[in-house]
């Protein structure tokens, strides 16, 4: 009576990994982002556009000028010569005006604008790395850079990335002689970037995952000379214990999460976490989230900077981790947090990227079919 038994496990229709994670974001950010969904909701389905991180270390004088050809332009020296303009701006205006005590009565409104930027200017252009280079296409461009090449000492000319990618690394602000830890480094797109920088006295890059740190080694090795890459030590610890590790000795440290790396659950069924075998490792990924920030947070120095970042939309994977961070370090180790004010990315690069102006803590760069990077949150939390 058994023989024609249906097998259930292989005729049920099995939902691909991609609807799952569809669904599930139309419910949620279909709440949070309101009227911007649908448009975000787009961009994710679209091809992702990318940036070419220049190589600093590559003999590769000839790539800006081809790159400018391509009418491609580095979108962070854009962003710090619009301050200075703005800088000369307000000082004509201020001049053109006189000094004139209250309201300001007598500006014009594009005066008064020029003006509020340039005083913004000072956190502008201190926390902006004018050594990292970053080319990209104008908005709605959707021409795609060649392959990178070899230099004369073997070594590629510039890395191809989400270009909101080096936004975390940006914030990080990295200091002459910085000791700096990536907590979860691989595949190793920051970490290239943070040694771009030129600062690191001292870079500590590392991943739990042993496949994912071959392939970070595999990227220091194609673009970084050896004298460099001395001055990186490459680890495969789970990043939730590092405090035991190395407790309170950095001076910046990066925390870029795993997370449900919204681009990829929509697009690509290989390696996908909305699987029906990995619900629980989701569910479980704000817990997790939490547990490395903290570990990042322990492991910086009093006075010393932790930026947080995933590439998700999803508040409970965003501010609410960091709220839920600058409650225990409270509450559990006595430590003072202080999130810092990251509104000037938006103004500073609204050319190049699309931003969600409601964030509670940090900021969030919405994929956008003429801006199509992202998504990409990140959040500055300063030890006190």
């Amino acid at each position: 009576r058994h023989r024609h038994k249906e097998k259930w496990a292989a005729t049920a229709p099995r939902i691909p990994s991609t609807r799952l994670a569809l669904h599930h974001f139309d419910t949620s950010y279909s709440l949070h982002l309101g009227a911007l969904w649908p448009s975000v909701r787009a961009g994710l389905l679209c091809e992702q556009k990318y940036g070419a991180l220049l190589n600093n270390f590559a003999a590769a004088d000839y790539v800006p000028e081809e790159l400018e050809l391509l009418n491609a332009t580095d979108f962070i020296s854009e962003a710090l010569q619009r301050v200075q303009q703005w800088q000369q701006g307000a000082a004509v205006g201020e001049a053109a005006t006189g000094c004139q005590e209250g309201s300001g009565e007598g500006r014009t409104g594009m005066q008064a604008e020029m003006v509020t930027q340039a005083e913004m200017s000072p956190p502008l252009c201190t926390s902006i790395s004018s050594k990292i280079k970053c080319y990209t296409f104008p908005r709605g461009d959707i021409t795609r850079f060649r392959p990178a090449r070899l230099d004369g000492l073997g070594l590629l000319d510039y890395y191809l990335m989400d270009a909101a990618s080096l936004l975390p690394v940006l914030a990080l602000d990295v200091q002459p002689d910085d000791f700096v830890l990536d907590l979860c480094a691989a595949p190793g797109g920051k970490t290239l970037a943070l040694l771009q920088t030129g600062f690191c006295g001292h870079l500590a890059a590392n991943d739990v995952s042993v496949s994912r740190t071959k392939r970070l080694h595999q990227i220091l090795h194609s673009y970084v000379p050896r004298e460099v890459r001395d001055t990186v030590s490459v680890t495969s610890y789970d990043g939730r214990d590092w405090d035991q590790v190395k407790g309170g000795t950095f001076h910046k440290v990066l925390v870029d999460v795993p997370c449900t790396t919204d681009r990829h659950s929509a697009m690509e069924e290989d390696n996908n976490i909305f699987h029906k075998r990995r619900t629980k490792e989701r569910q479980m990924l704000p817990m997790l989230q939490l547990q490395l920030l903290m570990a990042g947070i322990l492991a910086a120095r009093p006075g010393g900077a932790v930026v947080y970042s995933t590439c998700s939309l999803s508040p409970l994977q965003n501010e609410c981790v960091v709220e839920r961070a600058l409650d225990v370090a409270q509450a559990q180790f006595n430590i003072s947090l202080h999130p810092e004010d990251l509104s000037h990315f938006r103004m500073l690069f609204q050319d190049t990227f699309s931003f969600f102006s409601e964030c509670r803590l940090g900021e969030l760069v919405l994929p956008h079919l003429t801006a199509n990077f992202g998504p990409m949150y990140f959040c500055k939390l300063r030890r006190v």
